[in-house]
């Protein structure tokens, strides 16, 4: 009798436990259920479409400043960081050697010129030579060879003359050279701007017979030029024009905006990945941005504000949506979602997409603000149930 009992007892408990693990089936759903089941509303906001890159900062103008002669750098009148205005003395070379030779140069022509003085005295001689004979022969007082012999004088003097003349245009022409020589000796800011870079010292000797040396580098501050590089994967969005902003390492919260204003066909390539630079120049009002800062560089390819949107997730596109897709490219891209209204089974709706981020897509026609959609369709869900083994009636 109590075995019975016992017996009793354990078919009670066994029968208590299956009609739990039903039950729990039933209101209980499995997580990919829940997945399956989850909705959003559509809402309102903003949307941006972007294309990313890491940029570098440089200049839009500058200039480097060289050395047109050799010899030793004598004085630096600048350092880093300093203004200069176009045409004030930056640094001088050594003048003795080309002082020395305008000198010698200037002493040649003076030689020339007193020369040039003595072969026109002798000209304006030969002039009255011939004269004198013309008349004598006149009068039958001299014989024809001494007439001759006085226009063969005139005509050399004129020669001679005209060769030194040659001689003092080559003179000239030599001290103008040794003249601006002398010059370079000094040099100049080409420009307005600041001193970025000094990559001379005082007292290195120079050597500009084969190669410019370079001393300094001017920059105008005032606009500066972002150098983006874009992988061959993105650049087909990208035109000139389209908007764009970065922020710097020092300053995250700082957006500097611009347009792009070109694409250069010439690829870099590092690692077998290939790179194209985006530039475009933004303003620099007090000097914040400088050379070499590294820029997070954001091209807007697609804008919406206060669009109605939706989660990337709850879009499907298939084979007809694709065929709308094509036959529309210019109206939005079509999709499908499931939209799930009070008391009702989700169902699907085709919409119009338009500017797609890599979370939320913009809904330009086809839902209404407030409206639900599900993040997966029913039909996964239903196959989801079939596969599950639970018999329809716990479902």
């Amino acid at each position: 009798m109590v075995v019975s009992r016992q017996l009793f007892k354990k078919a009670v408990l066994v029968s208590a436990l299956v009609l739990l693990t039903l039950v729990a089936f039933q209101f209980w759903p499995s997580g990919s259920n829940d997945e399956a089941l989850v909705s959003v509303e559509v809402r309102r906001g903003n949307i941006e479409a972007l294309v990313t890159a890491t940029g570098v900062l440089q200049p839009r103008t500058y200039v480097d400043v060289g050395a047109q002669v050799s010899g030793q750098l004598e004085t630096l009148h600048v350092q880093v960081g300093d203004e200069v205005k176009q045409g004030d003395l930056l640094a001088e070379i050594d003048p003795t050697v080309y002082l020395a030779r305008v000198d010698g140069t200037r002493a040649q022509l003076r030689n020339q010129q007193a020369q040039l003085k003595d072969r026109k005295a002798q000209l304006t001689l030969a002039e009255i030579q011939l004269q004198r004979q013309k008349n004598l022969f006149a009068e039958d007082a001299t014989t024809r060879e001494a007439l001759q012999s006085a226009e063969a004088s005139l005509r050399s003097a004129e020669a001679q003359i005209e060769a030194l003349s040659a001689q003092i245009d080559q003179t000239q022409s030599t001290l103008r050279a040794e003249e601006a020589n002398l010059e370079y000796a000094k040099i100049y800011a080409p420009m307005d701007g600041t001193i970025v870079t000094i990559d001379a010292r005082q007292g290195q000797t120079l050597n500009a017979s084969q190669t410019t040396p370079i001393l300094m580098r001017i920059a105008d501050l005032d606009t500066m030029s972002v150098q983006a590089q874009v992988s061959e994967a993105d650049i087909g969005q990208l035109e000139a024009g389209m908007p764009v902003y970065f922020t710097t390492l020092g300053n995250q919260g700082r957006r500097w905006e611009g347009e792009l204003s070109r694409i250069e066909p010439t690829p870099l390539v590092e690692n077998n990945v290939v790179l194209y630079y985006a530039l475009f120049d933004v303003p620099n009002p007090g000097g914040r941005l400088l050379p070499q800062m590294t820029a997070q560089v954001f091209f807007v390819a697609g804008a919406a504000d206060d669009a109605l949107i939706v989660p990337v997730s709850a879009l499907r596109y298939g084979e007809r949506t694709q065929r709308n897709n094509e036959a529309t490219s210019g109206n939005g891209r079509s999709a499908t979602v499931s939209v799930v209204s009070p008391g009702t089974e989700p169902a699907l709706r085709e919409v119009r997409v338009g500017v797609t981020d890599r979370v939320h897509a913009e809904i330009l026609s086809g839902l209404s603000e407030g409206e639900r959609v599900l993040l997966s369709g029913p039909e996964s869900r239903n196959r989801r149930e079939q596969g599950s083994g639970i018999p329809r009636m716990f479902r």
